[in-house]
């Protein structure tokens, strides 16, 4: 373990190193101070562009097309590429010369190297994933270094049979023990259980001639099967063994280094690893060598605890089992993975949670580590993978964190419109995070049938989708929030540690009724769940975030690796029902408290040291420190017994960070803290107007509004009392600073009675794709139109205005003002996977509005009005709006692919979501579209 340790520091020490010489990670934090920031803001560094995930299908591509779409989305402010190669969309034909290439072969990596040098040229960043599908694995793979599993065999043993067979044993398994087990109640009785050594011509001997309802129980070294999802045509086969050094090798040889060979001599500027799916991997082949060198005794004879309660070790055992997997996939994946990348130049990129059990502290072999939304409006007043990472990030000195955004955005593909994407990527910035990356652009083929091809579980973001030109307002938006949250350092007070030895203790081969025994956390503890995220999903956890977030506070995730390595450095400490804490991590705590930290310790204490070895003395002592702690009145910690009592706690130690009037739970907030000020970022994540007074616990002698939409600056009159009125999903940026207020800022436009000009009649509309016009007497949707109920695309809108005199006189702002968006009831609970903006807009879906001939902006989100007065004169004003819908309309009115012939071909690698029943959707303007002429 000291060898470890020592690689480990070596590792974060070149980590360091390498991270200060990468430009834009470098350039993350290089505007600290107001002037800086006010002076970039308007048009921050390319660097916080937001990515897309450019999903290439087959692979078939040709150069053009891959051309024509890099161009496109450096037209749409879309800042670089992560290539991901997926399953085929279409069969070989040698009429038109369609065709798959093999996956890795040189038509394959020349189309990635044009891919690379044409991006490069464009200034666009380029990242690459390790592989095909996910996760990692393929041809290359063979089945002794495939996916592991502890394989579980149970035979009954006929009444006085002396012996029975063993189970068939395949390649790559090896039977490690077997053993004998009176039958109970209809399940083996792991307490009373028999280790039998003596096998001969393929048979288990019974020494004893055993009685009725027995049982003999194999345990074998064995393999999952699993094959790779999804996978490019060439790149089926086994998913690898995360806990093998050799498999991950082999994989970086295969498939890591012939896919850089395509990139030459200017490497990608990341690898990139995806979210770990490695289902049901518990093992590896020398696994019962490891556990020995690592936790100090035999498995062997405790191999029952790991299927049943097997006595009072067994949860100590289940422990010892699952922190070997997590440092095994720490050890022979994660870290040979940054060492290979750093050896070729390029940043580690990784989304490090799911299976295998990875840890927080995992992320800190990743240069750029990355969640993943949850698809849920309530994402951020969870436990998520998101504030996973983004705590990764900042414990570690990770300036960039990126997010998978839109995974699964308003299912089916092509539904997402502009303001769900605004909508879910503020719920990414309120926990930390400032790259997103989109899942995803399709690439598709120009002879495709529109909307083109998509993914078969995602928001799909090309330039397919009729509103895309909205796309480059929107990117801006993300990439003004992206570049302001990356300056200064996170300012969050509360630490919630993570029960990472308590999720282990909870492993188990197979689901048993020892499960809610173990579990003292409120754990989602199902039956061979081999994850700490997820067995922390829907728990306490969950609960304790929503308080301290309603108690004006903001957090970071933390756990005892963290601890251990780089201290608490929060103000606040929150151990969450934790029974199990390793003695040293518990001395650290103490220290910390010996330096003012406060402890809060909601609903038990700890009081059980982790492990089978030393657990009785270490536990003693873990105990005495508990009630050290927390006697009945003490000010260095605090325990309440009732979890929900933690936001009152908090507030009696600290000054809120930021307090609403009235209080508003969907108001979320971040904070950032500048060399000479602090930041804000502020976002209504409800379908409601919002007007509130907030009191910010670090205030200044000057404030400003920094407004992400349009990039303008304005100065806050008082900035010891502020109200805020937010829009629907609105969304702002306050600073606070002692510094001058910069002179070229503005004072925000104060709104007053407004006359009203009707416009909502007698519109000449013309169908872009249909080249045909109709005259619409009154707005409302076109889909109400027969001939274009199935109509997907651009709609243009043309009329002429007289203005007076009058209208347009001194002290008048006139607004284009689409009407009010009607707010959808959200149900409860909110599913899962149904994240959207609940809010029919007038607007179906975006609107680019000119006047006179200019273009006057785009209009796609509350309040649905646009600012026109340096566009309108007096007499006659021209008019021109071109609406874009979703492709569900056209899409609704076809046949959809079978795919029958392609997975007769390859198999079926993918099922459609959410295709079925489409119907048209309510498109072009529907609101009573007015001038607002405001004083």
């Amino acid at each position: 373990m000291a060898i470890l340790r020592t690689k480990i520091v070596l590792l974060l020490f070149t980590s360091l190193i390498w991270t200060l010489v990468q430009p834009s990670i470098s350039a993350a934090q290089q505007n600290d101070n107001i002037f800086d920031l006010e002076k970039s803001f308007a048009s921050p560094p390319d660097d916080c562009r937001i990515m897309m995930r450019w999903w290439w299908f087959g692979p078939a591509v040709t150069k053009p097309e891959l051309q024509r779409e890099l161009e496109q989305m450096k037209t749409e402010g879309i800042g670089g590429v992560e290539i991901a190669t997926l399953y085929p969309l279409a069969l070989d034909d040698p009429k038109t010369g369609f065709h798959n290439q093999q996956f890795l072969s040189d038509e394959h990596l020349d189309a990635i190297r044009f891919a690379a040098e044409t991006a490069r040229k464009l200034g666009l960043r380029v990242d690459i994933t390790l592989g095909s599908g996910w996760p990692f694995g393929g041809p290359h793979i063979p089945v002794t270094e495939g996916a592991g599993e502890l394989r579980v065999e149970t035979i009954a043993v006929p009444a006085g049979a002396e012996s029975i067979p063993l189970p068939d044993i395949a390649a790559g398994e090896q039977l490690i023990a077997a053993f004998l087990a009176p039958v109970n109640g209809g399940h083996p009785a792991m307490q009373q259980a028999k280790q039998l050594s003596s096998i001969t011509n393929g048979r288990l001997r019974i020494s004893s001639r055993p009685a009725a309802d027995t049982d003999a129980i194999f345990f074998i070294s064995s393999r999952t099967g699993m094959t790779v999802k999804r996978p490019a045509v060439g790149a089926e086969g086994f998913v690898l063994d995360h806990y093998d050094g050799n498999a991950i090798e082999t994989h970086l040889h295969a498939v890591g280094d012939r896919l850089l060979t395509a990139f030459g001599d200017h490497p990608p500027y990341a690898v990139f690893s995806d979210s770990l799916e490695d289902y049901g991997s518990n093992w590896t082949g020398d696994f019962m060598e490891q556990f020995r060198a690592r936790r100090g005794y035999d498995l062997t004879p405790y191999l029952p605890a790991l299927i049943g309660d097997a006595g009072p070790l067994t949860a100590s055992v289940r422990h010892d089992w699952g922190q070997t997997l997590t440092e095994l996939a720490n050890e022979r994946f994660l870290i040979p993975l940054h060492e290979w990348a750093e050896q070729h130049h390029a940043l580690f990129r990784s989304q490090t949670y799911g299976f295998p059990p990875v840890t927080l502290s995992s992320n800190r072999y990743a240069d750029l580590p990355e969640g993943e939304g949850k698809a849920s409006l309530m994402m951020w007043r969870e436990f998520s993978d998101v504030r996973w990472a983004a705590s990764a990030g900042h414990l570690f000195g990770r300036p960039v964190i990126s997010s998978e955004a839109w995974t699964w955005l308003h299912s089916p593909a092509f539904r997402a419109t502009p303001l769900d994407l605004k909508a879910e990527a503020d719920l990414h910035f309120l926990q930390g995070i400032n790259q997103l990356v989109g899942h995803g652009w399709p690439y598709s083929p120009p002879d495709a049938a529109e909307p083109g091809w998509r993914m078969y579980a995602a928001a799909a973001l090309n330039d397919h989708n009729p509103w895309s030109f909205a796309m480059a307002d929107l990117a801006l938006y993300l990439q003004r929030v992206s570049f302001a949250l990356r300056q200064g350092k996170p300012a969050n007070n509360v630490a919630l540690l993570l029960p990472n030895d308590d999720v282990w203790s909870t492993f188990s081969v197979r689901n048993d009724s020892t499960a809610s025994v173990i579990n003292a956390g409120g754990f989602n503890t199902v039956g061979s769940n081999f994850s700490i995220d997820e067995s922390l999903d829907h728990s306490l956890m969950s609960a304790l975030v929503a308080q301290i977030l309603d108690a004006g506070f903001n957090l970071d995730f933390i756990d005892a690796d963290a601890i251990d390595t780089v201290g608490i450095p929060y103000k606040v400490l929150v151990l969450p029902a934790i029974d199990r804490l390793p003695l040293a991590t518990y001395r650290k705590i103490e220290d910390y408290v010996r330096h003012e930290g406060i402890v809060i310790a909601a609903h038990s204490l700890p009081t059980t040291a982790p492990g089978v070895m030393n657990a009785e003395s270490e536990s003693q002592q873990i105990q005495e420190l508990s009630q050290r702690f927390f006697p009945a009145t003490n000010a260095t910690g605090h325990f309440i017994p009732d979890a929900s009592q933690l936001g009152a706690t908090l507030a009696s130690y600290l000054t809120p960070d930021l307090t609403l009037l009235p209080r508003t739970p969907r108001i979320g907030f971040i904070h950032r803290k500048l060399a000479d000020g602090d930041l804000y970022f502020i976002a209504n994540t409800s379908n409601q107007f919002h007007h509130v007074k907030a009191t910010f616990r670090n205030t200044a002698n000057h404030a400003e509004w920094f407004d992400p939409l349009s990039g303008s600056i304005s100065t806050v009159d008082d900035p010891s009392v502020t109200f805020l009125d937010l829009q629907p999903y609105e969304s702002k940026l306050i600073v606070f600073t002692n510094s001058d207020v910069h002179p070229n800022t503005t004072k925000p436009l104060r709104h007053g009675p407004s006359q009203i000009i009707d416009l909502s009649k007698d519109w000449n509309v013309t169908f872009t794709g249909e080249n045909q016009s109709v005259v619409m007497p009154w707005l409302h949707s076109w889909s109400d139109l027969p001939a274009f109920k199935y109509y997907s695309g651009t709609v243009t809108y043309e009329k002429t205005i007289d203005l007076a005199a009058a209208d347009l006189s001194s002290g008048i702002t006139p607004f284009l003002s689409f009407g009010q968006g009607i707010p959808i009831e959200e149900p409860n609970p909110i599913p899962e996977h149904s994240m959207k903006a609940y809010m029919d807009g007038p607007i179906r879906e975006a609107a680019d509005v000119y006047v006179n001939g200019q273009r006057a902006g785009v209009v796609w989100h509350p309040p649905y009005k646009i600012n026109v007065a340096n566009f309108l004169k007096v007499g006659k004003n021209s008019l021109r709006i071109i609406v874009g819908n979703t492709a569900i309309n056209s899409l609704s009115g076809q046949a959809l692919p079978t795919y029958r012939l392609l997975n007769e071909r390859y198999g079926e690698r993918f099922t459609p979501q959410d295709m079925t029943n489409l119907q048209p959707l309510p498109s072009g303007l529907v609101g009573g579209l007015q001038l607002d002429l405001e004083k």
